[in-house]
């Protein structure tokens, strides 16, 4: 009786090159281009579009931030099973926020507030997400460390906001509420600026302290049993560093720009690799010839068209800007429920 060759476990996600490309190597190569651009006309200089001026790296970096927010739909709504799923979150729930953002002052500007801090919560859980599934890949339980992994992630994405130089870019959204008289939230932004350096202290302290209980306790798992995944270290110190490094010093400038492209291209590398085989198969290009290539750029193409009209919204188009709020939103929302290592999609 022949013997059985064992099957080696499968480390990456999609592949070597697809994750490095995708998932790995983007935090750092970002960082790169963030130090690049910083200073150039690319970034300093600044036209009219629609009416704002804004640089040609805003342009770039706002379209890809509204594409990959757009992307979310490609599996929510155009992937049949999980639609089934979930079907009234996907269909009753936009309408009403769409209404209630489009009839409502107060309401839209509390979305914008919203979506502000919840875009930095959920940018840690994305984080958090590659690195579960590149833990279970090594053969780890898919509970074990898992809230330890997903409080690091906040801790060194938010906690390099809310400590560092950026904290009042993210606060000033606040102000907002002055034209609708809600004086109370409309001040928090002096009142946060009063209390940084204590913030900063408090977050340096409470990071620091979680940090050393992180690596005791996985030193602990290790004794246990625990396999080491180098790709999750890899993805988690590149990450932490490109954080760290941009939010809370943002030398160069460029945080904004920095943070935000690796996360997109994380995001759509994460869409493709899982929904690719529907989109080819819808568009009739499965098996053909450049098939994939062809097909991942008019998916490509489609979202940015998207986010480059996404990025031309502005408040005095209240519609197109609501809608653009609620694609946030939802995605934001959508991401917490349709992406989990523990479900058998993934």
């Amino acid at each position: 009786m022949e013997r059985e060759t064992p099957v080696a476990p499968k480390r990456y996600i999609v592949g070597p090159l697809y994750d490095w490309c995708w998932f790995l190597l983007p935090p750092v190569v970002s960082l790169a281009i963030g130090i690049a651009i910083s200073d150039t006309s690319f970034s300093a200089r600044t036209f009219l579009f629609d009416g704002e001026e804004v640089s040609a790296s805003g342009l770039v970096i706002g379209t890809l931030i509204h594409a990959h927010l757009v992307a979310v739909f490609v599996r929510s709504h155009a992937n049949p099973e999980i639609f089934r799923q979930h079907r009234w979150r996907f269909v009753l729930v936009p309408i009403v926020l769409l209404v209630a953002l489009a009839t409502s002052a107060y309401i839209a500007i509390a979305a914008t507030v919203v979506a502000t801090f919840w875009d930095v919560w959920h940018s840690g859980a994305q984080t958090f997400g590659f690195a579960r599934i590149y833990d279970r890949n090594q053969g780890n339980p898919p509970e074990l460390g898992r809230r330890l992994d997903f409080w690091l992630n906040q801790v060194v994405y938010a906690g390099p906001i809310l400590g560092g130089v950026s904290l009042m870019d993210h606060v000033d959204s606040f102000a907002a509420f002055d034209a609708v008289d809600a004086p109370f939230f409309s001040s928090i932004p002096a009142r946060v600026a009063g209390q940084a350096k204590t913030l900063t202290l408090v977050v340096v302290t409470l990071g620091g302290l979680f940090i050393l209980y992180y690596l005791y306790a996985y030193w602990r798992f290790h004794r246990q049993g625990y396999r080491v995944s180098p790709l999750k270290i890899y993805l988690l110190v590149s990450t932490a560093a490109c954080s760290i490094y941009s939010w809370g010093f943002n030398t160069w400038g460029e945080a904004f720009f920095i943070m935000n492209l690796f996360h997109a291209v994380q995001y759509l590398g994460l869409v493709w690799a899982s929904e690719s085989t529907r989109v080819l198969r819808r568009l009739r290009l499965e098996g053909r010839r450049y098939g994939r290539l062809i097909g991942g750029a008019l998916g490509l193409a489609a979202v940015c068209g998207y986010g480059f009209l996404a990025k031309a919204a502005n408040p005095s188009r209240e519609l197109f800007w609501s809608v653009t709020i609620v694609v946030s939103l939802l995605h934001f929302w959508y991401d917490g429920f349709i992406w989990s290592v523990r479900k058998r999609e993934i």
